[in-house]
């Protein structure tokens, strides 16, 4: 108890101390809120996840506090980065990995922040050995920035004999080894993830973040569509908007298997914008307001 006292007496004189001579340290706080304004800034395209919104914020603010930590003499130690991301179709894994990408590199987590996406193929060889080297590439490559896998759980699809077990053991390990050097995010749909997870009895454990990344509410699912159709220029009528919902809302009531949240939304009114096209074309009427307005007859379900 008496060696804390003394330690915390040590921390405040150096505290007092910084505040008399150096008068950014009286900014700090506010340069943090900024920072943090920032990360919002680049959160905020995003509809939905609030969960994993939320564990960017304490990643952000763990590694401010570990910071003044280490400024003050204290113990402090690396974040583990490594999330799984579990997910339908549709609902953001892919891009939100993306921007977290860039989110590191600001927040100086990360030395490069830059992202390389793979897949089975490009984990997966074709003989004894190359596996191995294959997997290890690819992670040197990540160093400093994030390696994204989707459909993970392709890995574990060949049974006992398949190379795909020596890419996921060969993770592991430098998962382990290199834990403040990159961030590894694994991604798939939720049952198939959860039988992944069990291929490897150190697996689990090595993923600080597992993440649900839910269907989309059909009020988001319809902001989400006014976003895309702003982005390009185009507004919903009322009655195009009223078509779209009640179809979203159908869709999601019945579960159809071909429904895949936000990727759904963004095919459907791309082909509504080739419908207005020859609609307008065909009857000579390329003119504003024509131009610019989605009516119901152009949202036609597939």
């Amino acid at each position: 108890m008496e060696a804390i006292r003394n330690k915390q007496n040590q921390i405040n004189i150096v505290l007092d101390e910084k505040r008399m001579h150096d008068p950014l340290e009286r900014d700090s706080s506010y340069e943090s809120a900024n920072s943090f304004m920032q990360i919002e800034e680049q959160m905020k395209g995003f509809i939905g996840l609030e969960q994993v919104k939320e564990i960017v914020k304490e990643i952000y603010a763990t590694h401010m506090v570990n910071a003044k930590r280490q400024e003050l003499g204290l113990t402090t130690s690396q974040q583990v980065l490594h999330m799984l991301f579990k997910g339908n179709p549709g609902t953001g894994k892919t891009t939100f990995a993306r921007t977290l990408a860039s989110i590191y590199k600001n927040m100086n987590i990360l030395s490069k922040g830059h992202f390389i996406e793979a897949e089975r193929a490009d984990l997966v060889g074709e003989y004894i050995g190359q596996t191995a080297q294959k997997t290890r590439a690819l992670i040197q490559k990540s160093m400093g920035g994030i390696l994204f896998i989707d459909e993970a759980y392709a890995l574990g699809r060949g049974g006992e004999k398949d190379f795909g077990k020596e890419a996921i053991d060969t993770l592991v390990k430098h998962m382990e080894d290199h834990q403040n050097d990159f961030a590894l995010i694994l991604a798939g749909y939720p049952n198939e993830m959860e039988q992944f997870l069990e291929l490897n009895p150190g697996l689990r454990s090595r993923f600080p973040f597992i993440v649900p990344f839910d269907d989309y509410k059909t009020n988001e699912l319809m902001e989400i569509a006014h976003t895309m159709v702003n982005n390009q220029e185009y507004v919903l009528t009322h009655t195009a908007q009223w078509k779209l919902q009640s179809h979203i809302e159908q869709m999601k009531t019945n579960q159809h298997i071909n429904f895949s949240n936000a990727r759904y939304i963004r095919n459907l009114l791309e082909k509504a914008i080739r419908r207005q096209a020859m609609r307008l074309y065909s009857n000579g009427t390329m003119k504003m307001p024509d131009v610019l307005h989605l009516i119901a007859d152009d949202i036609q379900m597939y």
